[in-house]
């Protein structure tokens, strides 16, 4: 059983609403955490948070159970609270649902995003323009979770941010993971490119298109590799 070693929370510093502060802590280093590198259970450990977080545990027991609520994790009678990891066949479903958000949010990224900020796709994303992904892959595995974040925030639409930003602590694992697999690097690079530009183009139907192709190879690439899945 692996231990909670990498889930990184910062002190709470105000007074106010805290079991939403906890929750809010505890929810983004969940998210931020890549939980399918290991294939050991992640548990937390409610004292040790409750000292990482400078709070008393019932606070951080309600943001736990709120946690539950929402399928972050699991409590388990005298083991006590771990990281929940989905099977292959929910990943899969998981990424068709990432695949219409993301691909909705390219639509209208071009016609609500600034030309800033499409501009700043290339220098922001200079690692697909790498002619070697696989001696960069480090740098590329955390470019491409962030440029796919952007797309979502680029389309300027609260609703598809809070849905996606559920899905994130799922899809970036396995994004991370599918890089290292087959030509998965290389083909995704590829993809990006194209998209960048139809982004750059203000393209709405193949931007859609494109970004909806790219999740749903991925999720062609777990059904054929994700046999380490439960």
């Amino acid at each position: 059983m692996a231990s909670d070693k990498s889930f990184a929370v910062r002190p709470i510093v105000t007074n106010s609403s805290l079991r939403t502060l906890a929750y809010e802590a505890l929810k983004s280093a969940i998210t931020n955490m890549d939980i399918y590198s290991s294939d050991e259970e992640i548990r937390l450990d409610e004292r040790k948070l409750s000292q990482d977080l400078g709070v008393s545990r019932t606070p951080v027991r309600e943001a736990l159970t709120v946690l539950e609520q929402e399928g972050f994790v699991r409590s388990e009678p005298r083991r006590g609270v771990f990281i929940v990891k989905k099977t292959k066949k929910e990943i899969i479903g998981m990424i068709h649902a990432w695949a219409g958000l993301e691909s909705m949010a390219a639509r209208l990224a071009c016609s609500r995003a600034s030309d800033a900020d499409l501009r700043a796709l290339r220098t922001t994303f200079p690692e697909f323009f790498l002619d070697a992904p696989a001696e960069h892959m480090t740098e590329y595995s955390d470019a491409n979770i962030r440029f796919h974040q952007t797309i979502i925030s680029l389309g300027r639409c609260e609703v598809i941010e809070g849905l996606a930003s559920n899905l994130l602590i799922h899809v970036r694992g396995i994004r991370n993971i599918a890089l290292t697999q087959g030509d998965r690097a290389k083909t995704s690079i590829q993809e990006h490119v194209r998209i960048i530009a139809a982004l750059e183009d203000r393209d709405a139907p193949l931007a859609e298109r494109l970004v909806r192709d790219h999740a749903l190879g991925l999720a062609e690439h777990v059904d054929r590799y994700g046999d380490f899945l439960a």
